[in-house]
């Protein structure tokens, strides 16, 4: 059994369309983002950087196994699994995780911010990290100009890449000069382990209903978040 630290956010499918694909058993633990459970001292033992998801694996010989980080939890699953990585192809998966963690999805995420929660009229931040989630769909165009999936099958380089892009238009983007792109998006979105991951605690999403104002928790963090509790 593997016990899913969650909560219901592109980041947070990225690891239960995983599980669904890979028909691994797992347990939800939900991780309230938003109350900071993320801040305990239980969930940072797991992950220290204090941002789910995180996973943690009881099908192993000795102790449990604890993963934090998206890139190196699918990674993991991966290689626990022998599936959804080609036996040849390690070193393009870890490229394109890589990519997906270092680019993609931390420009996605302060577009997302800036988008959905932050002050009217900043409008230097939404367009500085709208260009880059526009340069990041190109990037990822191109890599699909010749093939069907990133590594050529479905694999954990799609799963990692395809939940910031699924919600390409909350985020007031559009696919339409990225065919490549939106033909993926596609293909993607109709597996039914993909809607099964996407749906997870569907009823738990709450985007837009905090802001940088009204959520210290989330927004405006600093290390005093890190400090150990009495």
């Amino acid at each position: 059994m593997i016990d899913l630290y969650y909560w219901p956010t592109p980041n947070g499918w990225k690891v239960s369309i995983a599980l669904e694909e890979l028909e691994l058993p797992y347990q939800t633990l939900p991780v309230n983002i938003s109350n900071g459970d993320q801040f305990s001292e239980a969930f940072l033992a797991i992950s220290p950087n204090a941002k789910m998801p995180a996973i943690v694996d009881h099908d192993v010989a000795g102790e449990p196994i604890s993963v934090f980080e998206s890139g190196a939890i699918l990674f993991y699953l991966a290689k626990k699994t022998g599936k959804l990585m080609p036996a040849d192809g390690q070193k393009e998966a870890l490229e394109w995780l890589f990519w997906q963690t270092a680019n993609q999805g931390p420009m996605a995420g302060q577009l997302s911010h800036f988008v959905n929660y932050a002050p009217t009229g900043q409008d230097y931040g939404k367009n500085r990290y709208a260009g880059e989630y526009d340069r990041n769909l190109g990037v990822l165009e191109r890599r699909l100009t010749d093939r069907e999936y990133i590594l050529g099958d479905y694999s954990i380089a799609d799963i990692i890449s395809f939940p910031w892009v699924l919600i390409a238009k909350p985020l007031g983007a559009s696919l339409d000069n990225f065919p490549n792109v939106s033909a993926w998006r596609s293909k993607i979105k109709n597996r039914p382990a993909v809607r099964r991951g996407v749906d997870l605690m569907k009823d738990k999403q709450n985007r837009g209903q905090h802001n940088a104002q009204n959520n210290s928790i989330l927004f405006n963090q600093s290390s005093d978040h890190f400090k150990k509790q009495s």
